[in-house]
Protein backbone atom coordinates (compact mmCIF):
# COMPACT_ATOMS: atom_id res chain seq x y z
CA UNK A 1 0.00 0.00 0.00
CA UNK A 2 2.68 2.65 0.74
CA UNK A 3 4.57 1.86 -2.33
CA UNK A 4 1.46 2.40 -4.31
CA UNK A 5 0.91 5.81 -2.72
CA UNK A 6 4.73 6.54 -3.57
CA UNK A 7 4.31 6.19 -7.00
CA UNK A 8 1.62 8.18 -8.05
CA UNK A 9 3.40 11.33 -5.64
CA UNK A 10 6.63 10.34 -7.77
CA UNK A 11 5.45 10.72 -11.05
CA UNK A 12 3.58 14.06 -9.61
CA UNK A 13 6.84 15.31 -8.80
CA UNK A 14 8.44 14.03 -11.95
CA UNK A 15 5.84 15.42 -14.47
CA UNK A 16 6.26 18.68 -12.38
CA UNK A 17 10.05 19.11 -12.88
CA UNK A 18 9.86 18.00 -16.65
CA UNK A 19 7.75 20.93 -16.55
CA UNK A 20 9.56 23.25 -15.08
CA UNK A 21 12.65 22.03 -17.05
CA UNK A 22 10.65 22.74 -20.14
CA UNK A 23 9.24 26.12 -19.73
CA UNK A 24 12.99 27.45 -18.92
CA UNK A 25 14.61 26.34 -21.83
CA UNK A 26 11.60 27.47 -23.78
CA UNK A 27 12.81 30.72 -22.75
CA UNK A 28 16.06 30.25 -23.11
CA UNK A 29 15.64 29.93 -26.70
CA UNK A 30 13.56 32.71 -26.39
CA UNK A 31 16.13 35.28 -24.93
CA UNK A 32 18.68 33.81 -27.50
CA UNK A 33 16.14 34.57 -30.34
CA UNK A 34 17.36 38.12 -29.04
CA UNK A 35 20.67 38.07 -28.50
CA UNK A 36 20.77 38.11 -25.00
CA UNK A 37 21.14 35.07 -22.22
CA UNK A 38 18.32 33.64 -20.62
CA UNK A 39 17.51 32.12 -17.24
CA UNK A 40 20.06 29.02 -17.30
CA UNK A 41 22.86 30.56 -18.64
CA UNK A 42 22.71 33.61 -16.16
CA UNK A 43 21.99 31.00 -13.55
CA UNK A 44 24.78 28.80 -14.62
CA UNK A 45 27.66 31.95 -14.99
CA UNK A 46 26.96 32.22 -11.69
CA UNK A 47 29.01 29.76 -9.96
CA UNK A 48 31.93 30.89 -11.28
CA UNK A 49 31.64 34.51 -12.88
CA UNK A 50 30.65 37.33 -10.90
CA UNK A 51 26.77 37.22 -9.10
CA UNK A 52 23.91 39.99 -9.93
CA UNK A 53 22.14 38.97 -6.99
CA UNK A 54 23.92 37.85 -3.67
CA UNK A 55 21.41 38.75 -1.21
CA UNK A 56 18.56 36.16 -3.20
CA UNK A 57 21.16 33.75 -3.45
CA UNK A 58 21.77 33.31 0.17
CA UNK A 59 18.22 33.40 0.66
CA UNK A 60 17.79 30.41 -1.55
CA UNK A 61 20.39 28.94 1.01
CA UNK A 62 18.40 29.47 3.69
CA UNK A 63 15.48 27.95 2.39
CA UNK A 64 17.28 25.00 1.42
CA UNK A 65 18.91 24.17 4.86
CA UNK A 66 15.61 24.15 6.00
CA UNK A 67 15.80 19.97 5.83
CA UNK A 68 19.28 20.06 7.14
CA UNK A 69 20.24 19.66 11.17
CA UNK A 70 21.40 22.29 12.90
CA UNK A 71 24.87 21.58 12.55
CA UNK A 72 24.77 20.40 8.81
CA UNK A 73 23.42 24.23 8.58
CA UNK A 74 26.46 25.89 10.42
CA UNK A 75 28.59 23.59 8.14
CA UNK A 76 26.59 25.01 5.13
CA UNK A 77 26.94 28.33 5.59
CA UNK A 78 30.27 28.03 6.70
CA UNK A 79 31.54 26.76 3.64
CA UNK A 80 29.12 28.98 1.42
CA UNK A 81 30.90 32.18 3.06
CA UNK A 82 34.43 30.67 3.00
CA UNK A 83 33.82 30.10 -0.85
CA UNK A 84 32.81 33.41 -1.21
CA UNK A 85 35.83 35.36 0.61
CA UNK A 86 38.64 33.51 -1.67
CA UNK A 87 36.06 34.88 -4.60
CA UNK A 88 36.50 37.89 -3.27
CA UNK A 89 40.11 38.08 -2.77
CA UNK A 90 40.55 36.80 -5.80
CA UNK A 91 38.34 39.55 -7.88
CA UNK A 92 39.78 41.86 -6.15
CA UNK A 93 43.15 40.98 -6.50
CA UNK A 94 42.35 41.63 -10.32
CA UNK A 95 40.62 44.15 -9.91
CA UNK A 96 37.67 43.24 -10.42
CA UNK A 97 34.56 44.54 -8.22
CA UNK A 98 33.63 42.97 -4.76
CA UNK A 99 30.38 40.42 -5.44
CA UNK A 100 28.93 37.81 -3.28
CA UNK A 101 26.97 34.37 -4.07
CA UNK A 102 29.24 32.27 -5.53
CA UNK A 103 29.54 30.13 -2.53
CA UNK A 104 25.62 30.14 -1.57
CA UNK A 105 24.80 28.79 -4.66
CA UNK A 106 27.89 26.79 -5.02
CA UNK A 107 26.93 24.69 -1.55
CA UNK A 108 23.00 24.55 -2.86
CA UNK A 109 24.39 22.65 -5.82
CA UNK A 110 26.80 20.14 -3.97
CA UNK A 111 23.67 19.93 -1.49
CA UNK A 112 21.91 18.28 -4.14
CA UNK A 113 25.09 15.88 -5.55
CA UNK A 114 25.35 14.80 -1.94
CA UNK A 115 21.50 14.21 -2.29
CA UNK A 116 22.16 11.82 -5.38
CA UNK A 117 25.19 10.12 -4.25
CA UNK A 118 24.76 9.85 -0.76
CA UNK A 119 21.03 9.81 0.21
CA UNK A 120 18.89 7.04 -0.50
CA UNK A 121 14.98 6.90 0.38
CA UNK A 122 13.76 9.46 2.02
CA UNK A 123 16.09 11.42 3.12
CA UNK A 124 17.18 11.93 -0.80
CA UNK A 125 14.13 12.97 -1.39
CA UNK A 126 13.64 15.46 1.34
CA UNK A 127 17.38 16.85 0.84
CA UNK A 128 16.46 17.27 -3.09
CA UNK A 129 13.38 18.86 -2.44
CA UNK A 130 15.21 21.39 0.04
CA UNK A 131 17.46 22.40 -3.04
CA UNK A 132 14.82 22.37 -5.34
CA UNK A 133 12.81 25.14 -3.44
CA UNK A 134 16.21 27.10 -2.95
CA UNK A 135 16.87 27.02 -6.70
CA UNK A 136 13.28 28.03 -7.41
CA UNK A 137 13.39 30.84 -5.29
CA UNK A 138 16.59 32.15 -7.32
CA UNK A 139 15.56 30.68 -10.77
CA UNK A 140 12.14 32.46 -10.57
CA UNK A 141 13.66 35.78 -10.47
CA UNK A 142 16.24 34.81 -13.31
CA UNK A 143 12.89 33.72 -15.48
CA UNK A 144 11.10 37.24 -14.29
CA UNK A 145 14.43 38.79 -16.07
CA UNK A 146 13.68 36.61 -19.46
CA UNK A 147 9.94 37.50 -19.17
CA UNK A 148 10.43 40.89 -19.16
CA UNK A 149 12.53 41.17 -22.06
CA UNK A 150 9.92 39.28 -23.92
CA UNK A 151 7.36 42.04 -23.08
CA UNK A 152 9.67 44.57 -24.62
CA UNK A 153 10.51 43.09 -27.46
CA UNK A 154 7.12 41.32 -28.44
CA UNK A 155 4.87 44.25 -27.32
CA UNK A 156 5.95 47.70 -29.53
CA UNK A 157 2.69 49.51 -28.59
CA UNK A 158 1.41 50.36 -24.92
CA UNK A 159 -1.63 51.31 -23.48
CA UNK A 160 -0.21 53.39 -20.51
CA UNK A 161 -2.65 56.11 -22.05
CA UNK A 162 -5.54 54.10 -21.09
CA UNK A 163 -4.90 53.11 -17.61
CA UNK A 164 -3.28 57.32 -16.50
CA UNK A 165 -6.68 58.22 -17.60
CA UNK A 166 -8.30 55.84 -15.46
CA UNK A 167 -6.33 56.31 -13.19
CA UNK A 168 -8.45 59.77 -12.21
CA UNK A 169 -10.66 58.09 -10.68
CA UNK A 170 -8.51 57.09 -7.66
CA UNK A 171 -7.26 60.65 -7.31
CA UNK A 172 -3.82 59.85 -9.15
CA UNK A 173 -2.24 58.27 -6.47
CA UNK A 174 1.23 57.87 -8.31
CA UNK A 175 1.51 61.63 -8.73
CA UNK A 176 0.46 62.52 -5.21
CA UNK A 177 3.04 59.87 -3.61
CA UNK A 178 5.77 60.61 -6.17
CA UNK A 179 5.50 64.25 -4.42
CA UNK A 180 5.60 63.13 -1.30
CA UNK A 181 8.65 60.94 -1.28
CA UNK A 182 10.53 63.96 -3.61
CA UNK A 183 9.88 65.69 -0.18
CA UNK A 184 11.32 63.38 1.98
CA UNK A 185 14.86 63.68 0.05
CA UNK A 186 17.17 60.84 -0.08
CA UNK A 187 16.47 59.35 2.77
CA UNK A 188 13.11 58.24 1.83
CA UNK A 189 13.89 57.32 -1.47
CA UNK A 190 16.98 55.15 -0.31
CA UNK A 191 14.80 53.23 2.45
CA UNK A 192 12.01 52.59 -0.21
CA UNK A 193 14.74 51.53 -2.94
CA UNK A 194 15.65 49.15 -0.87
CA UNK A 195 12.52 47.36 0.72
CA UNK A 196 11.80 47.45 -3.28
CA UNK A 197 14.36 45.69 -4.26
CA UNK A 198 14.81 43.33 -1.64
CA UNK A 199 11.24 41.62 -1.36
CA UNK A 200 12.74 38.47 -2.34
CA UNK A 201 14.76 38.39 0.87
CA UNK A 202 11.46 39.38 2.86
CA UNK A 203 9.81 36.66 1.57
CA UNK A 204 12.78 34.32 2.54
CA UNK A 205 12.49 35.31 5.73
CA UNK A 206 8.31 35.01 5.97
CA UNK A 207 9.06 31.35 4.40
CA UNK A 208 11.57 30.42 6.51
CA UNK A 209 9.64 31.00 9.89
CA UNK A 210 6.77 28.37 7.93
CA UNK A 211 9.01 25.53 6.91
CA UNK A 212 10.89 26.18 10.54
CA UNK A 213 10.23 22.58 11.45
CA UNK A 214 10.88 20.57 8.63
CA UNK A 215 14.23 19.10 9.76
CA UNK A 216 12.28 17.41 12.07
CA UNK A 217 8.80 16.73 10.93
CA UNK A 218 11.08 15.48 7.77
CA UNK A 219 8.36 16.63 5.83
CA UNK A 220 7.09 19.73 4.09
CA UNK A 221 3.84 21.34 4.60
CA UNK A 222 0.77 21.32 2.39
CA UNK A 223 1.10 25.39 2.03
CA UNK A 224 3.93 28.08 2.54
CA UNK A 225 4.60 31.25 1.09
CA UNK A 226 6.93 29.75 -1.70
CA UNK A 227 4.55 28.08 -3.48
CA UNK A 228 2.31 31.48 -4.33
CA UNK A 229 5.06 33.76 -5.00
CA UNK A 230 6.11 31.07 -7.33
CA UNK A 231 3.30 30.86 -9.39
CA UNK A 232 2.40 34.70 -9.15
CA UNK A 233 5.78 35.20 -11.01
CA UNK A 234 5.31 32.48 -13.24
CA UNK A 235 1.35 33.76 -14.09
CA UNK A 236 1.79 37.35 -13.64
CA UNK A 237 3.88 38.26 -17.29
CA UNK A 238 1.42 36.50 -19.52
CA UNK A 239 -0.27 39.46 -18.16
CA UNK A 240 2.20 41.95 -19.15
CA UNK A 241 1.65 40.07 -22.88
CA UNK A 242 -1.74 41.15 -23.07
CA UNK A 243 -1.96 44.54 -21.17
CA UNK A 244 1.24 45.87 -21.90
CA UNK A 245 1.84 49.11 -19.54
CA UNK A 246 5.56 51.06 -18.97
CA UNK A 247 4.57 52.90 -15.40
CA UNK A 248 4.19 56.71 -15.49
CA UNK A 249 7.96 57.54 -14.75
CA UNK A 250 8.56 56.12 -18.52
CA UNK A 251 5.21 57.45 -20.35
CA UNK A 252 4.96 60.68 -18.79
CA UNK A 253 8.14 61.90 -17.11
CA UNK A 254 11.89 62.49 -18.64
CA UNK A 255 13.07 58.98 -18.04
CA UNK A 256 10.84 58.40 -20.94
CA UNK A 257 13.23 60.30 -23.02
CA UNK A 258 11.27 60.77 -27.01
CA UNK A 259 9.18 57.98 -26.27
CA UNK A 260 6.82 60.30 -23.62
CA UNK A 261 3.68 61.49 -24.10
CA UNK A 262 5.21 64.70 -22.38
CA UNK A 263 7.17 65.58 -18.78
CA UNK A 264 4.38 65.52 -16.21
CA UNK A 265 5.16 63.22 -13.62
CA UNK A 266 4.94 63.67 -10.46
CA UNK A 267 3.78 67.46 -11.05
CA UNK A 268 0.91 67.93 -13.12
CA UNK A 269 -1.47 65.01 -13.50
CA UNK A 270 -2.33 63.64 -16.96
CA UNK A 271 -5.11 65.62 -19.20
CA UNK A 272 -8.36 64.29 -19.77
CA UNK A 273 -8.25 62.70 -23.42
CA UNK A 274 -8.84 60.48 -25.96
CA UNK A 275 -6.39 57.77 -24.95
CA UNK A 276 -5.33 55.25 -27.63
CA UNK A 277 -1.78 52.75 -27.66
CA UNK A 278 1.06 54.63 -28.06
CA UNK A 279 4.64 53.03 -29.17
CA UNK A 280 7.36 52.81 -26.55
CA UNK A 281 11.24 51.65 -26.99
CA UNK A 282 12.41 48.09 -27.27
CA UNK A 283 13.87 48.25 -24.00
CA UNK A 284 11.70 49.24 -21.24
CA UNK A 285 9.30 46.15 -19.98
CA UNK A 286 5.83 46.31 -20.11
CA UNK A 287 5.70 45.21 -16.44
CA UNK A 288 2.74 47.44 -14.61
CA UNK A 289 -0.44 45.40 -15.26
CA UNK A 290 -1.30 44.39 -12.39
CA UNK A 291 1.63 45.03 -10.07
CA UNK A 292 3.46 41.91 -9.15
CA UNK A 293 5.69 43.42 -6.41
CA UNK A 294 1.81 44.62 -4.83
CA UNK A 295 0.76 40.65 -5.28
CA UNK A 296 4.14 39.98 -3.39
CA UNK A 297 3.78 42.01 -0.68
CA UNK A 298 0.22 41.20 -0.49
CA UNK A 299 0.98 37.58 -0.21
CA UNK A 300 4.01 38.03 2.72
CA UNK A 301 1.63 40.38 4.67
CA UNK A 302 -1.22 37.55 4.49
CA UNK A 303 1.56 34.70 5.54
CA UNK A 304 3.27 36.90 8.33
CA UNK A 305 -0.11 37.24 10.22
CA UNK A 306 0.22 33.87 11.91
CA UNK A 307 4.03 34.68 13.05
CA UNK A 308 5.30 36.33 15.99
CA UNK A 309 4.63 39.98 16.63
CA UNK A 310 7.60 41.44 15.22
CA UNK A 311 7.12 39.22 11.91
CA UNK A 312 3.49 40.53 12.12
CA UNK A 313 5.09 43.95 11.70
CA UNK A 314 7.50 43.36 9.16
CA UNK A 315 4.77 41.99 7.32
CA UNK A 316 2.64 44.97 7.15
CA UNK A 317 5.85 47.49 6.87
CA UNK A 318 6.96 45.56 3.56
CA UNK A 319 3.14 46.46 2.20
CA UNK A 320 2.64 49.85 3.25
CA UNK A 321 6.41 50.34 1.96
CA UNK A 322 6.48 48.17 -1.04
CA UNK A 323 2.89 50.06 -2.25
CA UNK A 324 4.60 53.55 -1.40
CA UNK A 325 7.77 52.41 -3.22
CA UNK A 326 5.34 51.42 -6.66
CA UNK A 327 3.44 54.63 -6.62
CA UNK A 328 6.32 57.06 -5.12
CA UNK A 329 8.68 56.09 -7.75
CA UNK A 330 6.32 56.30 -10.45
CA UNK A 331 6.69 52.70 -11.54
CA UNK A 332 2.92 51.70 -11.17
CA UNK A 333 -0.47 53.47 -11.77
CA UNK A 334 -3.15 53.42 -8.58
CA UNK A 335 -5.25 50.65 -10.69
CA UNK A 336 -2.12 48.79 -11.39
CA UNK A 337 -1.72 47.67 -7.47
CA UNK A 338 -5.78 47.66 -6.97
CA UNK A 339 -5.63 44.68 -9.83
CA UNK A 340 -2.09 43.33 -8.16
CA UNK A 341 -4.04 42.67 -4.93
CA UNK A 342 -6.85 40.96 -6.46
CA UNK A 343 -4.86 39.04 -8.63
CA UNK A 344 -2.73 37.76 -5.61
CA UNK A 345 -5.83 37.30 -3.47
CA UNK A 346 -6.98 34.63 -6.27
CA UNK A 347 -3.83 32.92 -6.85
CA UNK A 348 -3.38 32.50 -3.15
CA UNK A 349 -6.50 31.41 -1.98
CA UNK A 350 -6.26 28.50 -5.58
CA UNK A 351 -2.89 27.26 -4.24
CA UNK A 352 -4.07 27.26 -0.37
CA UNK A 353 -7.43 25.12 -1.99
CA UNK A 354 -5.00 22.79 -3.68
CA UNK A 355 -3.29 21.84 -0.46
CA UNK A 356 -6.37 21.29 1.31
CA UNK A 357 -8.96 20.01 -0.98
CA UNK A 358 -10.87 22.30 -3.50
CA UNK A 359 -14.61 22.64 -2.50
CA UNK A 360 -17.31 24.67 -3.36
CA UNK A 361 -15.86 27.63 -1.19
CA UNK A 362 -12.19 27.33 -2.55
CA UNK A 363 -14.68 27.38 -6.44
CA UNK A 364 -16.53 30.39 -6.00
CA UNK A 365 -13.60 32.76 -4.29
CA UNK A 366 -11.14 32.35 -7.12
CA UNK A 367 -14.42 32.90 -9.36
CA UNK A 368 -15.18 35.90 -7.65
CA UNK A 369 -11.29 36.86 -7.90
CA UNK A 370 -10.78 36.12 -11.22
CA UNK A 371 -14.15 37.48 -12.40
CA UNK A 372 -12.94 40.90 -10.71
CA UNK A 373 -9.83 40.71 -11.79
CA UNK A 374 -10.81 40.81 -15.64
CA UNK A 375 -13.73 43.40 -15.01
CA UNK A 376 -10.72 45.69 -14.46
CA UNK A 377 -8.55 45.19 -16.95
CA UNK A 378 -11.54 45.55 -19.40
CA UNK A 379 -12.50 48.61 -17.88
CA UNK A 380 -9.24 50.05 -17.58
CA UNK A 381 -9.29 49.54 -21.74
CA UNK A 382 -12.43 49.99 -22.48
CA UNK A 383 -14.18 52.89 -19.73
CA UNK A 384 -11.29 54.85 -19.01
CA UNK A 385 -12.66 58.37 -20.31
CA UNK A 386 -16.14 57.58 -18.38
CA UNK A 387 -13.75 57.00 -15.20
CA UNK A 388 -12.12 59.90 -15.23
CA UNK A 389 -14.44 62.03 -16.12
CA UNK A 390 -17.35 60.71 -13.27
CA UNK A 391 -14.62 59.78 -10.55
CA UNK A 392 -16.83 59.93 -7.61
CA UNK A 393 -18.91 56.97 -9.10
CA UNK A 394 -16.26 54.52 -10.33
CA UNK A 395 -13.42 55.37 -7.74
CA UNK A 396 -15.40 54.04 -4.70
CA UNK A 397 -16.19 51.43 -7.11
CA UNK A 398 -12.82 50.35 -7.43
CA UNK A 399 -12.53 50.61 -3.82
CA UNK A 400 -15.45 48.49 -2.77
CA UNK A 401 -14.70 45.76 -5.24
CA UNK A 402 -11.42 45.38 -3.58
CA UNK A 403 -12.83 45.05 -0.38
CA UNK A 404 -15.41 42.40 -1.17
CA UNK A 405 -12.41 40.34 -2.59
CA UNK A 406 -10.66 40.75 0.80
CA UNK A 407 -13.92 40.52 2.85
CA UNK A 408 -14.55 37.44 0.85
CA UNK A 409 -11.13 36.04 1.34
CA UNK A 410 -11.01 36.46 4.98
CA UNK A 411 -14.14 34.69 5.72
CA UNK A 412 -13.67 31.65 3.25
CA UNK A 413 -9.99 31.42 4.46
CA UNK A 414 -11.47 31.73 7.87
CA UNK A 415 -13.42 28.61 7.51
CA UNK A 416 -10.62 26.96 6.42
CA UNK A 417 -8.46 27.39 9.24
CA UNK A 418 -8.81 25.30 12.00
CA UNK A 419 -10.38 26.35 15.34
CA UNK A 420 -8.59 26.35 19.04
CA UNK A 421 -9.60 23.55 20.80
CA UNK A 422 -12.02 24.72 23.34
CA UNK A 423 -11.99 23.78 26.92
CA UNK A 424 -15.35 21.74 28.34
CA UNK A 425 -16.67 23.81 30.83
CA UNK A 426 -16.05 22.79 34.33
CA UNK A 427 -18.52 20.59 36.02
CA UNK A 428 -20.66 22.65 38.55
CA UNK A 429 -19.26 21.90 42.31
CA UNK A 430 -22.17 20.05 44.35
CA UNK A 431 -23.62 22.78 46.42
CA UNK A 432 -22.73 22.81 50.14
CA UNK A 433 -24.83 20.09 52.03
CA UNK A 434 -27.36 22.44 54.34
CA UNK A 435 -27.96 21.01 57.76
CA UNK A 436 -31.54 19.76 58.15
CA UNK A 437 -33.44 22.09 60.35
CA UNK A 438 -35.28 19.92 63.23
Amino acid sequence: MFTAWRRPQAVLWGTAGAAILGFLVSLEFAARHYGLPGPVTNQAREVVFAPTSGPLLYAGLALMTVVLTWRQRFIAVGAAIGIDVVFCLVRWAAGGGVHFGNGALGVILGCAVIAVTRRTGQERALLLKGVGLGLLLVTGHKTGDTWLLITSKTRPMVFDQYVATADHALGNPSWLVGRIVEATGPVGAHVLHGVYGQLPLAAAIVALYQLRNVSVERRFPGHHLVRTFLVIGLLGPAVYMIFPVVGPVFAFSADGGHWAVAHLWPDTPTPIGTPHPMAFDGITPRNCMPSLHTAWATTIFIHSRKGPRALRFAGAFWLVATLCATLGFGYHYGADLVAGAVFALTVETAMRALARGWDGSASRLVAHGATVFVALLVSYRYLPVEMATHPRVFGPLLVLALALVVLHYVRTTGRWDPQPATEPPPAPRPAAQQPELV
